[in-house]
C-alpha cells in the first residue's frame, strides 16, 4: 500500500507568507495532528544550523507547526540535541543561545525551546535494540517520553549519508552525544596523500586531537579518532575520505536501526522535509556550502521512509534527472537508509503525492 506524501511546491520568488499560509493549508488536509488528544506532550525534533549558517528551516515555518500542535497538545517543545565536533551546538547552553541567535525564541515559534542537557542521567535513556550492528540506543529521553513526535527537516545533501533528511533527523539527532559516537564508530578517515597539501585545516577542527601534520602531511591516529567527520568536510583538496570498503558504509544501518528505536512503537509521528535551500552539506557546517539544486517544496507524511523517498524523486526531477546528491558526494549510496528502513519495517519507499490545494 502506498504511503500518502502531502506536498506544496515552492519556489525561491515566493513570499515567505505565501509559503507560511500554504503549510497552514498542507497540514490541515493532511490530517497528520488529527491523532494528538487532549493533553498530549509534543515534541518538534529539528536543527537549529550551526553557527554561520543560514540554511537551516525558518522559526516562522516551526511556528506554523507549532501553531496546530497548540491547538490540542498541552505543551510543545522544540528541540535539538549536542553535537560531537567542535562548535557552538557542543554544550547546552550555548546551543540553546545560539537557537535564540537563530530566531528560535517562543515568540516566534510559539514552542519551549529546550536542548537536553546529557550530564543530567534523567535526560538520558537507554533503548535495548539487539540490531544488526546496534544493540542497545543511547537517546534523549525527550524524544521517546512526548506522546507526539515531530520531525521537521532541513533536506539537503550530507557528506557521509548522501542526503538528510526525515530518518536522519530521528536517528542520528535523536541521540546521545555517546549515541552519535555510537553510529559513526567505523568512520575513521584516511588521507590521499597526493591531495594532502598539509594546510592543517582538518587539524584545526579536530575535536578529538587525533589528527597531526608530520612531515608535511596529515595524519590520523586511528586509536582516537570518533568519525565526526569534522576533518571531511574542512579539507578543501579531497585529501580527507573515508574507506567505505572497510565498514564505514554500515554507518548509514546504524542511524536507521537508531531511529528504528526511537520509533519503536510510537503511534502519533509525523514528518515536515523541508526541501529548499538544498545544498551540497548538512546544516552542521559553520557557513553556507553551494546550493546543488533549484527549491523544490515542503513534504509532509506519517511515514518518515515514503517522505525521504518523494524528496529524492522530485529533487532528481527538478535537476534535470541528475543525481546531485551522488554528483556532490561520489561513493554514497544515498538511497540505502531507504532500503534498510524499509526492510526494518519504518516505511514504504512507494508513496502516493498529494499536491497541497
Amino acid at each position: 500500500m502506498k504511503s500518502p506524501v502531502y506536498f506544496l511546491p515552492v519556489s525561491a520568488s515566493d513570499d515567505p507568507a505565501t509559503v507560511e499560509s500554504g503549510l497552514r493549508t498542507l497540514l490541515l488536509e493532511s490530517k497528520i495532528f488529527d491523532c494528538i488528544q487532549a493533553g498530549d506532550g509534543a515534541v518538534i525534533k529539528m536543527h537549529f544550523g550551526e553557527e554561520g549558517n543560514t540554511g537551516h528551516v525558518s522559526p516562522r515555518l516551526v511556528g506554523v507547526v507549532s501553531g496546530l500542535l497548540r491547538q490540542k497538545a498541552r505543551d510543545v517543545v522544540v528541540s535539538d540535541t549536542n553535537t560531537l565536533y567542535r562548535g557552538r551546538r557542543t554544550a547546552s547552553s550555548e546551543h540553546e543561545q545560539l537557537a535564540r541567535e537563530h530566531g528560535f525564541t517562543q515568540d516566534i515559534t510559539g514552542a519551549r525551546l529546550t536542548v537536553p542537557d546529557e550530564k543530567v542521567k534523567e535526560n538520558c535513556r537507554i533503548i535495548a535494540l539487539n540490531g544488526k550492528f546496534v544493540k542497545e540506543a543511547k537517546v534523549l529521553s525527550l524524544y521517546t517520553q512526548a506522546q507526539m513526535l515531530v520531525g521537521i527537516a532541513h533536506f539537503k545533501g550530507h557528506m557521509m549519508t548522501g542526503f538528510g533528511g526525515a530518518l536522519k533527523n530521528i536517528g542520528m539527532g535523536c541521540a546521545s552525544r555517546e549515541g552519535k559516537l555510537a553510529q559513526h564508530s567505523t568512520v575513521c578517515p584516511v588521507v590521499r596523500m597526493q591531495n594532502c597539501t598539509g594546510c592543517g585545516a582538518c587539524e584545526k577542527v579536530c575535536p578529538a586531537d587525533a589528527i597531526a601534520i608530520v612531515n608535511g602531511k596529515s595524519t590520523v591516529d586511528r586509536a582516537k579518532c570518533i568519525g565526526c567527520a569534522s576533518c571531511i568536510a574542512a579539507c578543501g583538496y579531497g585529501a580527507m575520505d573515508v574507506n567505505w570498503g572497510t565498514g564505514a558504509g554500515s554507518m548509514v544501518e546504524r542511524m536507521v536501526e537508531y531511529a528504528a528505536a526511537v520509533l519503536r512503537g510510537r503511534k502519533k509521528v509525523a514528518y515536515v522535509n523541508v526541501a529548499l535551500k538544498i545544498t551540497a552539506e548538512c546544516d552542521c557546517m559553520a557557513g553556507d556550502t553551494a546550493r546543488i539544486v533549484d527549491d523544490v517544496g515542503i513534504f509532509v507524511s506519517a511515514d518518515p521512509v515514503a517522505v525521504d523517498m518523494a524528496c529524492c524523486d522530485l529533487v532528481k526531477q527538478k535537476a534535470g534527472g541528475k543525481d546531485v546528491f551522488l554528483e556532490a558526494h561520489p561513493g554514497r549510496d544515498s538511497l540505502k537508509q531507504l532500503a534498510y528502513a524499509e526492510k526494518l519495517g519504518l516505511g514504504s519507499r512507494s508513496y502516493r503525492l498529494i499536491t497541497a490545494g
